[in-house]
């Protein structure tokens, strides 16, 4: 009877103190846009689509922006050998959702097995990668920033299904002079699992060291092109199998 009785005076107690809140603690303007969330179908109302199953019309060949040549059937575009994709668009900092599989024929071992990537910002490479049951060096396997930073869990699927990749990535700054104000960060869940959680990215993931320039050359380019502003998508051919569907992006 004690704890009831205590219980029903704090309720009380608590009732008249949030009676008593200043009216200075609630906020009612600026009102949150009305978002529909996602699906496992479809992206988010506010989202930009950049693949919906039917054409890769937000995409181009990195080699000579030519229209993507990857394999489209049944709502899944498949890597072909064709080369790497870049987005048409640019962006800086956003929310990413995308679905991944690597081919369930398994051929090679390590790196050679289901081996593609996602490059933010064109330089920074979440990796994918077939990581069930495929020892690697652990900062090379699905889910980490290649190199750099190993995922805190490995949370692959087996070969053939679907997995998802959701990130948080916000974009580095530059001084008007050129000097880095602050390096770009990332946070990944693979398959609703945290495996990067607001890593600090300690520069490009494909240079012989980690590098940060306002001006360099990204990832598979050849001319050296401003790198201080919004960037490019990149979707990697490494030459293995790998699909992919359901991609969209919501800038922050």
């Amino acid at each position: 009877m004690r704890t009831i009785t205590l219980s029903l005076s704090c309720m009380l107690g608590c009732s008249t103190a949030l009676a008593q809140l200043p009216d200075h603690t609630q906020v009612f303007e600026p009102v949150p846009a009305l978002v529909t969330g996602a699906t496992h179908a479809a992206a988010p109302s506010d989202a930009i689509v950049l693949f919906d199953g039917r054409n890769m019309n937000a995409w181009e060949q990195l080699e000579d922006s030519a229209a993507p040549q990857w394999d489209i059937e049944e709502g899944v575009v498949t890597v072909n050998g064709t080369g790497t994709l870049r987005s048409k668009q640019s962006f800086d900092n956003y929310q990413l959702h995308i679905q991944w599989r690597a081919s369930d024929v398994i051929e090679g071992e390590s790196q050679l097995r289901g081996n593609s990537g996602i490059f933010l910002h064109s330089l920074f490479e979440v990796q994918i990668l077939d990581s069930w049951e495929n020892p690697t060096y652990v900062n090379g396997q699905a889910g980490s920033v290649f190199l750099q930073h190993t995922p805190l869990v490995n949370a692959a699927k087996q070969p053939g299904e679907w997995q998802s990749y959701d990130i948080i990535f916000t974009a580095p700054v530059y001084l008007p002079n050129g000097t880095l104000q602050s390096p770009a960060y990332v946070t990944v869940l693979h398959n609703g699992v945290l495996v990067q959680n607001h890593v600090e990215i300690l520069g490009s993931t494909y240079t012989r060291a980690p590098e940060y320039e306002s001006v360099c050359t990204p990832f598979a380019h050849r001319e050296e092109q401003a790198c201080d502003g919004s960037m490019p998508l990149l979707l990697q051919d490494h030459g293995q199998v790998v699909s992919f569907k359901n991609i969209w992006l919501r800038e922050l």
